[in-house]
């Protein structure tokens, strides 16, 4: 096993439409707690994605694309309600597990799950204030180029794509932490297969560089974390509500 370039001939097992179903759902609801411990979703709010919401000085519509269970979503709201911004949240996962798993969520009526994809709410001409992800890149082979293109026409502000930095030492602190968390989900297999399929920051940015350029920049808001920063290019206050 090697650590030197991204593994894309692995998969992960939640991937595969035939998993064990309560493996999956156990995965997807323990998400919350690993995604509060390590995402870095909490300073990359405060630093970047509350500043933004602010400044709009008007109720926001946000998009996470790939929203799995939904906690994402849910915290972030949360986050939002607290410091009294007025925002419409839409968690989308193409999924249809995710998405169940999703909607069993006790969710505020600000905050929606869809089961679809970007290509789907690009081709309705819906538009968002800021569009999110968080670890959909490392997923991406050849469709990388398509799924930052597609989340740039849908947002008329910021884009925000967050995944893991694939580092050696993230990889070892994560195969001893990850243990108390992990029986009974994919935690353990899943995450580390996913270190091994993610980008380092220089290739991030090079892969970057290939689709959009300077419309693009790298963050490392925490350790072993990296953000794709883009500017969204969607026009004006659109966006439907289909459900």
């Amino acid at each position: 096993m090697t650590l030197a370039v991204r593994d894309l001939e692995l998969e992960e097992l939640m991937d595969d439409p035939h998993c064990d179903p309560a493996r999956l759902e156990a995965t997807l609801r323990r998400f919350g707690t690993i995604n509060r411990l390590v995402s870095g979703w909490g300073t990359v709010y405060r630093a970047t994605l509350a500043p933004h919401l602010r400044s709009l000085g008007r109720p926001a519509r946000v998009l996470d694309l790939g929203s799995g269970g939904g906690d994402l979503v849910l915290r972030l709201a949360g986050l939002a309600a607290r410091d009294g911004l007025e925002v419409e949240w839409v968690g989308v996962d193409p999924d249809p597990r995710a998405h169940a798993v999703a909607t069993e969520s006790a969710a505020p009526p600000n905050v929606r799950f869809r089961c679809t994809d970007a290509a789907t709410l690009v081709a309705a001409g819906e538009a968002f204030d800021v569009v999110l992800s968080n670890h959909v890149l490392h997923h991406l082979g050849p469709q990388l180029g398509g799924f930052l293109s597609e989340s740039r026409q849908l947002s008329r502000g910021l884009v925000l794509h967050a995944d893991i930095e694939r580092r050696r030492l993230a990889y070892g602190l994560y195969a001893v932490g990850i243990t108390p968390f992990a029986p009974g989900t994919f935690l353990r297999t899943d995450g580390l297969r996913s270190i091994r399929r993610s980008f380092t920051r220089a290739e991030l940015a090079l892969e970057l560089d290939r689709h959009g350029g300077s419309e693009w920049s790298v963050q490392r808001p925490v350790p072993f974390r990296l953000v794709a920063v883009g500017q969204g290019r969607a026009d004006g206050p659109r966006g439907a509500s289909g459900a």
